[in-house]
């Protein structure tokens, strides 16, 4: 790959070797902890628990309209039991999500729409998390460092260039 292949618009890489993953909402300031990243994690903690009260209000609305429109009491059970069923997936599926890469990525995608219906439950994993830590800087953090560890001990095995060696001890004669 040529040395211009990053993004528009990214910073040219300071440092040989792995660079680490930004993370939402946070970028890269996760490494350090520098940058706002303690603002940063009480912004994400109270916006997404902000959201997830707005959410509930909004599905309490639709509740409400389901009882204008009588359409029965098992019709308002089983919004309810789907919403809670969809949340606690959603929770969960979040939650497992900051702590290890999805195994196989065509099941989460069979996933997104569970998810998004449990929008509530994504959106109280991601403020819980961010109590102690950027969502998903755990895992971000154990890849990198072992990216890291891995390319120091390619680059410490290296010999060099062998053309810039120099003979051991004895000199080759010149040329005439």
């Amino acid at each position: 790959m040529s040395e211009n292949s990053a993004a528009p618009g990214t910073p040219p890489a300071t440092a040989p070797g792995p660079q680490p993953e930004p993370i939402r909402f946070f970028g890269t300031t996760w490494v350090d902890h520098d940058g706002g990243y303690g603002l940063r994690r009480v912004g994400v903690a109270v916006g997404s628990l902000a959201a997830a009260v707005a959410a509930c209000f909004v599905l309490r609305f639709a509740y409400e309209g389901l009882e204008i429109a009588e359409v029965g009491g098992l019709v308002g059970i089983l919004v309810i039991a789907m919403f809670s069923i969809c949340s606690a997936i959603a929770f969960r599926k979040t939650w497992e999500g900051f702590g290890a890469r999805p195994k196989d990525p065509a099941r989460e995608d069979s996933l997104r729409g569970l998810k998004s219906i449990g929008f509530i439950g994504s959106l109280l994993a991601y403020f819980v998390r961010s109590l102690t830590e950027a969502p998903g800087e755990k895992l971000r953090r154990t890849e990198y460092e072992q990216a890291r560890v891995q390319f120091e001990k390619r680059r410490s095995t290296r010999t060099g260039n062998p053309a810039a060696r120099k003979a051991s001890g004895r000199k080759r004669p010149k040329r005439t």
